[in-house]
């Protein structure tokens, strides 16, 4: 049976999503909607998609499709959404789920009462070394987890391997509240909190965090954006099994084009995982081999990307994960987070 998709939004996120589902046995890409008609034109003539619609009330209208890629700007997520799953459409939505962790809640519960897949796509699952880690860790090889250190480092305010921020709104509105930012904390901090605490096994029981944003031009803004998001995030965790740990993002990150480190400690072992320069790799200290600190490189199978998995569970050949329960679960811990930036609070229930 032929599943029947439509973009929604046509951003740059967007042709990941459509070379990816495009590469799919029995998956069609059907049409796409976006506002803008000269970005969806190309989108559509680039991938050979039959229908356009400048309203998503005007696509649901016509409704020849089954499932959906949600790559609309973080702020619109909820408000897409929340039709399609009421339309009985399978949802695979960027991350952030949404923008607060009230918006988030009301999707997941309607994605619950809807009985549809409703996933959220945690890029960085798709990471062989992430997938192994957590395997160990379920498995006990590290005994109970005591601490743990997390990082998602990027440079693009530094450099423009990705493209000129001063001048390109694909990046501009990343810095700007205004165009539904929530800086480095909601865009990749979510990633990072989702590596850290999917591999633990754990969720966060306390949260602190400080928020940095950086003069980045005069007067704060450019043109239409004032550059107010944050752009560096250190966080403090505590974990259900009573591990203390740190996380940190930032965009300054010189010398790291999208670099994520994960390094676990427990009380029979530790591991260290790393995705740098689109490279998955796992090392361990464990077992005799505590002794001399000596660490050894994990072997790693390859694991389906999300766009496989979204697939997979709408044919019933697979579990709903990450579901959009999780994005809200991500969110909430992400609003503490905001919560005690702004409070100056030092630990605050997750």
């Amino acid at each position: 049976m032929t599943l029947r998709l439509l973009i929604l939004g046509t951003g740059g996120m967007a042709a990941n999503h459509a070379a990816a589902f495009a590469r799919i046995p029995g998956v069609e890409l059907v049409a796409g909607v976006d506002t803008r008609a000269e970005p969806l034109a190309a989108f559509a003539a680039r991938h050979g998609l039959g229908r356009t619609f400048s309203r998503l009330a005007d696509a649901l209208d016509w409704g020849r499709f089954d499932a959906v890629a949600n790559v609309t700007p973080d702020a619109a997520h909820h408000a897409t959404t929340l039709p399609l799953l009421a339309a009985g459409k399978h949802v695979l939505c960027e991350k952030p789920l949404a923008t607060s962790a009230a918006d988030a809640a009301e999707m997941a519960q309607a994605a619950a009462r809807a009985g549809t897949v409703a996933m959220v796509n945690l890029t960085y699952r798709n990471v062989p070394a992430l997938q192994q880690a957590a395997q160990l860790v379920a498995e006990g090889a590290l005994g109970p987890i005591r601490h743990f250190e997390a990082s998602y480092l990027q440079s693009w305010l530094t450099q423009p391997a990705w493209g000129d921020w001063r001048t390109e709104p694909q990046w501009l509105w990343r810095l700007s509240t205004a165009h539904g930012s929530k800086g480095v904390l909601g865009d990749v901090g979510i990633h990072i909190l989702d590596f850290a605490t999917f591999a633990a096994g754990e969720a966060p029981t306390e949260v602190s965090a400080r928020l940095a944003t950086f003069d980045k031009a005069p007067g704060g803004r450019i043109g239409d954006y004032p550059l107010d998001a944050n752009d560096s995030a250190t966080l403090q965790l505590r974990l259900e099994g009573g591990a203390l740990g740190v996380v940190h993002a930032s965009r300054f990150a010189t010398g790291h084009l999208n670099d994520l480190r994960l390094r676990l400690y427990g009380t029979e072992g530790g591991l260290d995982i790393r995705f740098e320069n689109a490279e998955s790799a796992l090392s361990a200290c464990l077992g005799p081999a505590r002794t001399g600190a000596r660490w050894e490189t994990i072997p790693c199978p390859p694991v389906p990307t999300v766009y496989d998995r979204f697939i997979a569970a709408i044919r019933g050949e697979g579990p709903t994960d990450p579901d959009f329960a999780r994005g809200a679960q991500l969110q909430r811990w992400l609003d503490r987070a905001e919560d005690s930036a702004a409070s100056g609070s030092r630990l605050l229930p997750a």
